[in-house]
């Protein structure tokens, strides 16, 4: 088979398999590496994709655009297998439409592992110098101290926080907007009054494909499913003896709630594929910014859950509620930023701290550290003044008459491409990246918000 020219990029190099698809998605022609990273041994010509390929399955809308020619390339990135000797490989996965009728689709494996590998490496050396800096900077403050404030419901969290990280196998729910600092509170519960040698696993509930959420959180036997070559830990074995955080539990499938809900009253699972009993030592800490209480009564939220979820709960307050605590973190994160731009800021002039005081903060401290830093990037002498900060949210009038503006076609019209793009950049910058949120803010499925970023190449 002759690969395509188009193909012949610089990631040729590392191309390991191909195969070619006809109008049903059937194999018809592929290499010996193709079915050597499938793991099988046999001809796999006139099988379908997503028999022998799992990662496959659920593409079949993305695979008929491109039979349809509305798109002409889409790839799955970072797909890993484990090798003999256990080391994991990584592989994009890139389908690419030919100007062949009978195999329109043309499937490529490149291996990506050693360009993965030097990306987790810089990754993790960037960590542990913000981690040496932020050690630095909180030298002398105790943990639950670097919880910063002395408006009264802070003082409240900071005593709840002090009490609960003595109990080794509390249960605790932390519920609040987003970016009021729920993963900060989960690690100071873990950390006590020390920094802990206990590990500290955290997993965003929204962030992992339902498929593969129940492998990560409960692992797996070897040959439990497809592609299973070996067995894995899941995430409550790695937390053992110390804390575990479920992030956004909102958006815990139900079919997972109830596996999680099992665990928490005999604190026992299995592996995928094991009749093997595991029991596990563990603080659990779950949070969410949804208003689980509603999600119950749409039967989106198990209610015998939440209440073992909910034995101690700790409501984080929105900045805006916190008062003159506004001006302490932001001095904090001038501090911060002095260390990292290598600057000498000293202080916030009182327009400056005014201006902070009458906004709503709706994205509460990750939008008050987003502020300061830009201010402190712009700022050219000792004080930071009321013109380098800049508030990028609409108060609520101010966004009803750009709602009517956007709605308001003009004489010489309006690309609704244009407007759509615009609102899936805005939804994903209001959600920090996180595209689940970003879908519920434009009342979309996980699903059809994905759909809309590939067809306009957002990400």
């Amino acid at each position: 088979m002759i690969i395509p020219k188009f193909v012949n990029t610089a990631f040729s190099d590392h191309l390991i398999g191909y195969a070619l698809l006809d109008n049903v998605f059937r194999i018809t022609e592929h290499n010996r590496n193709f079915i050597k990273f499938l793991n099988l041994h046999d001809n796999v010509r006139e099988k379908q994709l997503v028999e022998i390929m799992p990662e496959a399955i659920g593409l079949e809308q993305i695979l008929q655009e491109m039979l349809d020619n509305e798109r002409s390339i889409f790839t799955l990135p970072q797909v890993n297998r484990f090798l003999k000797d256990q080391q994991i490989a990584y592989y994009n996965i890139t389908f690419y439409t030919t100007s062949l009728t009978d195999t329109p689709v043309f499937v490529i494996i490149y291996d990506i592992t050693e360009e993965t590998r030097l990306k987790q490496q810089l990754t993790q050396q960037k960590y542990e110098i913000e981690l040496l800096e932020g050690q630095s900077f909180l030298q002398g403050r105790t943990l639950p101290n670097s919880l910063l404030g002395n408006s009264e419901p802070i003082r409240k969290i900071r005593d709840m926080v002090q009490h609960v990280a003595q109990i080794p196998k509390a249960t605790i729910f932390l519920n609040g907007e987003s970016g009021t600092g729920k993963s900060l509170v989960a690690r100071l519960i873990h950390n006590g009054n020390a920094i802990s040698t206990r590990p500290f696993v955290e997993i965003n509930c929204a962030a992992i494909p339902e498929t593969l959420l129940e492998a990560e959180l409960f692992g797996y036997e070897k040959g439990a499913f497809t592609n299973a070559f070996t067995s894995k830990p899941g995430l409550l074995e790695e937390a053992d003896g110390g804390t575990l955080f479920l992030d956004e539990i909102g958006d815990l499938p139900l079919k997972l709630q109830v596996k999680l809900l099992s665990f928490i009253e005999s604190r026992s699972f299995r592996r995928l594929g094991s009749t093997k009993e595991l029991q596990v030592n563990i603080k659990l800490i779950s949070a969410s910014n949804r208003n689980i209480i509603e999600m119950i009564k749409k039967n989106e939220f198990r209610e015998d859950l939440f209440y073992r979820l909910n034995v101690v709960n700790i409501n984080l307050p929105p900045l805006r509620d916190t008062g003159q605590d506004i001006i302490t973190i932001a001095r904090n994160f001038i501090g911060m930023f002095n260390i990292d731009f290598k600057k000498n800021v000293q202080k916030l002039s009182a327009n400056a701290e005014q201006k902070l005081l009458n906004y709503h903060w709706p994205g509460n401290v990750r939008e008050l550290r987003n502020v300061i830093e830009r201010a402190m990037i712009f700022a050219s002498g000792s004080e930071i003044t009321s013109q380098d900060i800049h508030l990028y949210h609409l108060s609520p009038n101010e966004e009803n008459a750009t709602i009517e503006k956007i709605l308001n076609i003009p004489p010489e019209g309006i690309a609704f491409e244009e407007i759509e793009r615009k609102l899936l950049d805005s939804a994903l910058e209001m959600a920090n990246g996180n595209q689940s949120k970003a879908a519920r803010l434009l009342h979309l499925s996980r699903d059809a918000f994905r759909y809309r970023l590939e067809k306009y190449h957002v990400i």
